[in-house]
């Protein structure tokens, strides 16, 4: 499985953001692909989620009402509008294939890929 993000950057703080992520290897229809953050030795931070099959979302507390994920399935792609961003949104966004609870959050991760840095700046 590959998994490739982009769309980072530098951005204002109240500015947008929209990364993506190309995936590629296998199918994912019985599995969500998500966002997390993490900074340098620091733990993950989920951030979003998508099913596959069905287009469910879920989303972390802080980024309600900000963040949207999307996918496009015939380009294995899944995509998250940033916007609104606020300092503390400066990371590194990584996606994944995950596995979660839509009902609690509960989230494993599988497989994950490099990652693109967000700045947002005051």
């Amino acid at each position: 499985v590959q998994l490739q993000a982009s769309g980072g950057g530098l951005v204002l703080v109240g500015g947008s953001l929209r990364l993506s992520c190309a995936a590629s290897g296998r199918t994912f229809s019985r599995y969500a692909l998500g966002w997390f953050r993490q900074a340098p030795g620091k733990a993950r931070d989920f951030v979003a989620a998508i099913s596959w099959s069905d287009g469910t979302t879920y989303y972390e507390d802080s980024v309600k009402g900000r963040f949207t994920i999307s996918r496009d399935n015939a380009k294995n792609t899944v995509y998250l509008q940033m916007n609104g961003l606020k300092p503390e949104d400066t990371d590194v966004y990584y996606c994944a294939v995950v596995d979660l609870d839509w009902s609690t959050g509960v989230v494993e991760y599988y497989y994950w890929g490099q990652g693109t840095q967000v700045t947002v700046s005051s």
